[in-house]
């Protein structure tokens, strides 16, 4: 999603692994891709069961974790010590049966067949996992012990969901406030209350919204360690939604609210700003000093200069200057056209700009080196243009016509954006 598009994670019921990997699912992520994970992580016995639920009205996709007998859920358990907010409250902590330490875990993550951003960000949330249940205990995070239902859970949920966001080309996630639900939870040492221990670390740097009608824990630690890794916060100002229909389900149905994750495909939206033109006639400014007037304008902080020829009182031919500048630095290039040039007047005026979102990227020229690339998010995809001051430096370096050498670059950039998407 390389040409604009992003997602945005909407965890208003809060939020869990579980979750977020029917989220997943639903926005287009292939069933069968998550139904081999297991034997992929070295536990092919587990079964993945995906289907819809409805969710208080909401139609959401539900991901379960079964034992290798298909006859028995997995409860969905990233820190062994507490019950993840879609089970139904009444369930007894797993303190029985074998444990996994979470240095096993990553031991796992970097033996799998992943890929090397996947298997970065997977190792990175068991990091955090794992150092802020041994900040709560007084242990390394390796030594951290995970039962082995709530350790086989966290890795499918952790790696899945992080691997899922590739395989839909996601390069980008932001998330809206999180609510973590209110109320107290049941774990191994007695009931605490929301959010539990681990929780309450993981969400650091994390905008917190408000709880709303969630009862009970509403975001887990594998929830909040997966917002943490994948999301770059809150969601820019202005944005397109492309697709608000995928929902993730937690186990429980209350009928106050759609316990589920929303997951939002959005693109950037055109910017609206409001800028000053300026604007002067000139007809005694020798045409060989219009350039150092509109290396003065940029340096001003003019965001655009136009300069055009036109024909004044008498019959003199002129150059009409028109500069766009933000209000902010209006007073300023005001300046700057009156001690740069002839002018003895300025018409000012306050307009509104509406411009495509637009970014940089680099692409490899011929020979070798980086070039700066602006690409423009248009309705009907993206617009590249090279770097002006790059594709010249290309040229001197290879003796090349520098037009050649921009539609070179030109269409390596394109070919670069549309294989990021479709990979």
């Amino acid at each position: 999603m390389s040409d604009g598009r992003f997602a945005i994670l909407d965890p208003v019921a809060g939020a869990s692994g579980d979750m977020l990997l029917g989220a997943l699912v639903a926005a287009g992520a292939e069933p069968d891709w998550l139904r081999a994970l297991p034997g992929r992580l070295g536990f092919p016995g587990v079964q993945i069961d995906i289907g819809q639920v409805d969710r208080c009205g909401v139609l959401a996709t539900k991901v379960d974790i079964r034992l290798p007998d298909g006859t028995q859920e997995l409860p969905s358990r990233p820190l062994g010590d507490h019950e993840e907010h879609h089970d139904d409250g009444h369930h007894e902590p797993h303190d029985h049966g074998p444990h996994r330490h979470i240095g096993e875990l990553i031991e796992l993550i970097e033996r799998a067949d992943l890929s090397t951003p996947v298997r970065e960000r997977a190792v990175r949330a068991f990091r955090l996992l794992g150092e802020a249940e041994g900040q709560i205990h007084g242990l390394s995070a390796d030594e951290v012990p995970l039962h082995e239902v709530g350790a086989v859970d966290a890795l499918i949920d952790v790696v899945g969901s992080i691997e899922g966001v590739e395989r839909l080309g996601i390069t980008r996630i932001y998330n809206r406030p999180v609510a973590l639900g209110n109320g107290w939870v049941r774990a191994a040492h007695g009931v605490m209350p929301v959010p539990a221990p681990a929780t309450s670390i993981l969400i650091e740097w994390l905008e917190v919204g408000p709880n709303g009608p969630v009862v009970g824990e509403a975001t887990t630690p594998t929830g909040a360690v997966l917002l943490r890794v994948l999301s770059s916060g809150p969601p820019p100002a202005r944005w397109r939604a492309l697709n608000a229909g995928a929902w993730g389900a937690g186990g429980r149905n209350p009928k106050a609210y759609p316990n589920a994750l929303r997951l939002i495909l959005a693109s950037s939206a055109p910017e609206a700003g409001e800028v000053v033109l300026l604007a002067t006639d000139l007809d005694d400014l020798s045409p060989e000093y219009l350039t150092p007037l509109r290396d003065a304008l940029f340096a001003a902080g003019a965001l655009d200069v136009q300069v055009w020829a036109t024909q004044m009182k008498k019959g003199r031919t002129g150059f009409r200057v028109e500069v766009t500048v933000a209000p902010a630095e209006a007073d300023a290039a005001a300046a700057a056209l009156f001690r740069h040039s002839t002018a003895s007047g300025i018409r000012r005026q306050l307009a509104e700009r509406v411009t495509l979102a637009r970014r940089e990227v680099e692409v490899t020229s011929p020979d070798g080196t980086a070039v700066r690339v602006k690409v423009l998010d248009g309705p009907d995809g993206p617009r590249v243009k090279p770097e002006y001051e790059d594709v010249a430096a290309v040229a001197r370096r290879t003796g090349r016509p520098a037009h050649e050498v921009a539609r070179d670059l030109h269409n390596r950039a394109l070919k670069s954006l549309f294989s990021n998407k479709e990979s």
